[in-house]
């Protein structure tokens, strides 16, 4: 690294301030060679990078998972080891039937404090200064986002790796071509075009929960999407591209959640796109959005983990503390105050949605008595307000529809007042009608269906076996959010309402 080039950088930064060593390893002693390394006084920034990496390394590591019996039995499962995602379904619900329920548990977390050495930080710092430096797109970023956006060493909890070298000038040849040479879009274009060629999404990998590495990636050429994010993030910061994986823990109107990239330009503005697949402005979310969050390298204080003793019980997801909320760069979002029913004994409560048949907190705010603002949420969507027990989500107030102008429709399911339910299909569909004027329904003929009601908590009102027809239930409680799933379904099944013609999903 050109120390010359560092002291013209340091001479431009001089107005950034440095980040603070209040929570640093200061005596690390790895730090310490590193700064010892970087001793001359050139070398300031690349000393504040080191110092910013090791105020933020808490928590950050290396995780691995074993698929487990509810009794804690490792059952061996090789994603690769199956032709194809509905193969390795049908296995799966095979080993369900004869361990019971299993899950994905953490085997092991190698705290890259622990194992991270001196010439891995320098070779990252070097690298990542010098793409700051020489990559035009990149230089009028400053150091704070330096630091944040190209700086990091790791996109989420793959194992530690040098992939800075293997991508630094892999891509030269291309950029010298580019219509314009400090266009941080179409830098990012051509690098996620030569990854499209070799690296692509398989659905097997949401059956393996550990992160890869680069060695991992090159190997398999496969992937989830967490695994594509990773890969772009290394081969994009590597030159320098501010990029970020940002991500919802849930989706609003499906099942699942989902994670994609995101480029942040000089100016703050933010263009997703999808490593691998969809370059920047091509690319468009599939489902709404309730929160989306982005992983940040920095430790975010204000998170909800930082509100509970550490080892504390927290939904899945918002209990990360290196995350900030960006729902306002993707989606019209207001905020929602309520006042809920809640054990006096809750700080702190959270709003849900609806996902793979179940209600999932997405988001969480601090209460003051019983009253609750939950800010920045994605409109059009059905919420459920709760408190979090026991490791379980408990309800603590009506479920409702967050309209476009903020306001609240309830959905309190009337005792008093019924309507007559017509239902073809369980899931959103553009429903058709055949020749003979008959509504077509997206029902099994044969199978029993379980319609239901929402009021604190699942209620059944009716079952009935489909046939050709839609399904029609006399008497329902009015107002209600309704769930029709099907026997020894997947739970995948929408919840709705009804204007008393048709099914609105949710």
């Amino acid at each position: 690294m050109s120390r010359f080039f560092i002291s013209v950088l340091f001479a431009l930064s001089a107005c950034v301030s440095r980040p603070t060593m209040a929570q640093a390893q200061a005596g690390h002693p790895v730090l310490q060679e590193v700064l010892k390394h970087y001793s001359a006084d050139a070398d300031s920034l690349a000393r504040a990078a080191a110092e910013f990496l090791f105020d933020n390394m808490d928590d950050h590591g290396y995780v691995t998972f074993d698929l487990a019996d509810s009794s804690g039995n490792v059952i061996p499962f090789d994603v690769l080891s199956f032709p194809t995602y509905e193969a390795l379904e049908d296995t799966f619900r095979v080993l369900e039937r004869r361990f019971g329920t299993l899950d994905f548990k953490k085997r092991t977390m190698v705290d890259d404090d622990s194992v991270i050495t001196a010439d891995f930080v320098i070779d990252h710092i070097d690298h990542a200064l010098m793409a700051w430096m020489t990559r035009p797109w990149a230089k009028n970023f400053d150091f704070a986002q330096f630091c944040e956006y190209i700086l990091p060493y790791r996109g989420s909890n793959e194992p530690l790796e040098k992939w800075r070298g293997y991508f630094a000038t892999r891509y030269d040849s291309a950029f010298a071509v580019m219509k314009n040479p400090a266009d941080p879009i179409e830098a990012a274009a051509v690098i996620n075009r030569e990854m499209m060629s070799w690296f692509h999404f398989d659905p097997r990998f949401y059956y393996h929960p550990t992160d890869q590495g680069l060695t991992d990636m090159l190997s398999t050429t496969l992937g989830r999407c967490e695994d594509m994010t990773n890969l772009t993030i290394f081969a994009m910061r590597a030159n320098g591209l501010a990029v970020t994986s940002d991500f919802t823990p849930y989706w609003a109107n499906s099942g699942n959640n989902h994670a994609w990239n995101a480029i942040v330009t000089t100016e703050g503005k933010v263009v997703p796109f999808m490593g691998a697949e969809a370059n920047p402005g091509e690319y468009r979310l599939a489902n709404k959005l309730a929160k989306v969050y982005r992983k940040t390298f920095s430790t975010q204080r204000q998170c909800l983990a930082f509100q509970f003793p550490e080892g504390t019980d927290l939904p899945k997801y918002l209990s990360s503390k290196n995350i900030v909320d960006v729902t306002r760069d993707y989606a019209d979002v207001r905020d929602v105050s309520l006042n809920l029913t809640a054990p006096d004994s809750a700080r702190v409560a959270y709003l849900c949605v609806f996902n793979s048949g179940e209600w999932k907190a997405i988001c969480w705010s601090t209460m003051i008595g019983s009253s609750v603002t939950f800010k920045d949420v994605g409109v059009g969507i059905a919420y459920v307000p709760a408190v979090f027990a026991s490791g379980e989500i408990v309800p603590a107030g009506p479920a409702f529809v967050l309209n476009a102008d903020g306001s609240r429709s309830n959905l309190i399911a009337e005792k008093s007042t019924s309507i007559d339910l017509e239902v073809a299909s369980t899931t959103k569909k553009t429903l058709e009608i055949s020749t003979d004027g008959v509504a077509k329904t997206y029902l099994t003929p044969g199978a029993k269906y379980t319609l239901q009601v929402w009021r604190d908590g699942w209620e059944t009102v009716a079952t009935a076996d489909a046939d050709e027809k839609p399904l029609h239930f006399s008497n329902v409680p009015a107002n209600g959010l309704y769930w029709l799933t099907e026997e020894d379904s997947d739970r995948e099944e929408r919840i709705f309402t009804s204007d008393g013609k048709t099914q609105i999903w949710w």
